[in-house]
Formats: C-alpha cells, structure tokens, sequence
C-alpha cells in the first residue's frame, strides 16, 4: 500500500475511492451472532463520517449473516435459501444508512433487487456520481443472483464503481496460513500475492473474488474493522491487516 502525503498536519489519504466490505457480523449485539445491535451500527457509522471528512469516496457492501446464513437450511433450495440472504442484507443497510444519517453523513441505499419503497435500484453510474457529491453509497441484495457471495458482489462493485482499493473488514486481524481461532501458531501474512492466496485454499475470501481482483489489479486489504479506527488507519497506510496484490 502506498503510504500517505502529508500537506502541512493533515494526512492525505492513500486511496480517493473504496469499496470496504462488512460482514453481516459487524452489526450482531457483542458476543451475540444474530441481531443488529444500534450500537454496533453507530460505531460503523463513526469511523465511516471519520474518513468521508477527510475527503474519502467510501461505497460499502454489506453480508447478512446476523440475520440469516443459508448454509443452516440445509433442507431448503439453495436459491431461496440465497435470497433470503439478499432481503437480510438490505435490513442491516437500512440500519447503517440510519446510523449514518443520524450522525450527518448523506447516503444513497442500492439495491441489486428492487423495492423502490426503502431503495434506489442499482446503477453503475448513479452510484459514482453520489460518491462525487460525497455521499455514502450502500449496495445490498448482493448481485440479485443466487451462487453469488457477498465478496463477490464487494468485487464486482468495487470494479463498476472504479474503486482504488476493495477493503475487506474482518473479525482478525489480517490473513493467516491457518485459522488463528483454532491453531495459536498461525502466521499471519503482512502482505499476499493474489496467485498465493488461490493455491493455498486461503478462506477468509472467496476465490471468485480473489479472482476477478486478479484479472483487474485491484488490491485487496483484510484488517479488523472491530478496532476502532482501523478503517482510517488503513486509508493512511498504516501497517495493519494483510495487503492482497499482484506480484512485485
């Protein structure tokens, strides 16, 4: 990651546009797996107005998984067991588009499906000339398709929208060679070649993603989004999280 410019005491950041990527985790009550927590979304919503004010383009995709995992249905379709999962991600962008407007940071919700009521429908275009006009823009119900991951989806709109860096919050602190949970001597990776991460079966991503940030030289940085700003930490290129990229 490039590291900041300074003019005079304020930072510049090292990317103008992103795409951050939260896991429908980031919402749940602490120490709790389902809900959404009006805390946890105003912590989100703070660090989110932090980096806007320092002039930021910030879009963000958002999971489901503290409303509904589709991977514990095993007995129902896998479609629709998928877009119960798309309908759980617009209820925790709704929650962090309150959040955000509560603290006076403008935002724009889009969603891959439509329900024009509570959303915009998703437009390339539209969504790039909010980020202009410094707006957050939200993009739920992940591609609009079953089979798809929300990383993906995190990808794919990172690269529709021209983002500089797709950023992906996590609940470690970066990408290790095993599950820290489980094994104490995992190493983690400060910095990760995106063909390493595919040939070692690497999880905390999926390979759809890694693969299409592959193709586009899109750099991919995973960091703990639950340390309070960490987000800003990594705009300013602090060494933080494990930075996924082409080869030197």
């Amino acid at each position: 990651m490039s590291r900041p410019v300074e003019l005079g005491d304020q930072p510049i950041p090292s990317y103008r546009r992103i795409l951050l990527k939260l896991s429908g985790d980031a919402f749940a009550p602490p120490g709790h797996e389902f809900g959404i927590s009006e805390r946890a979304a105003h912590q989100l919503a703070a660090q989110l107005q932090e980096i806007v004010a320092m002039g930021v383009q910030v879009a963000t995709v958002v999971g489901g998984g503290n409303i509904w995992r589709g991977r514990q249905a095993p007995g129902m379709d896998r479609a629709r067991a998928d877009y119960i999962g798309m309908l759980a991600t617009v209820l925790n962008a709704l929650a962090l588009q309150d959040a955000l407007e509560q603290q006076g940071v403008a935002t724009r919700v889009q969603t891959a499906i439509q329900m024009a009521q509570v959303a915009e429908p998703y437009i390339p275009l539209r969504a790039i000339r909010h980020l202009e006009k410094g707006r957050v823009v939200i993009f739920a119900a992940g591609l609009g398709q079953p089979f798809f991951s929300t990383d993906t989806t995190a990808a794919q709109r990172a690269l529709e929208i021209k983002a500089e860096a797709l950023l992906k919050g996590t609940k470690v602190d970066g990408v290790y060679d095993s599950d820290p949970a489980l094994n104490p001597d995992a190493v983690k990776f400060e910095t990760l070649e995106y063909l390493d991460f595919l040939t070692r079966g690497l999880t905390v991503m999926d390979a759809t993603a890694i693969s299409l940030c592959k193709d586009n030289h899109l750099p991919i940085l995973v960091f703990d989004f639950r340390k309070e700003g960490n987000i800003k930490r990594a705009l300013l290129g602090e060494p933080i999280g494990t930075l996924v990229h082409g080869a030197a």
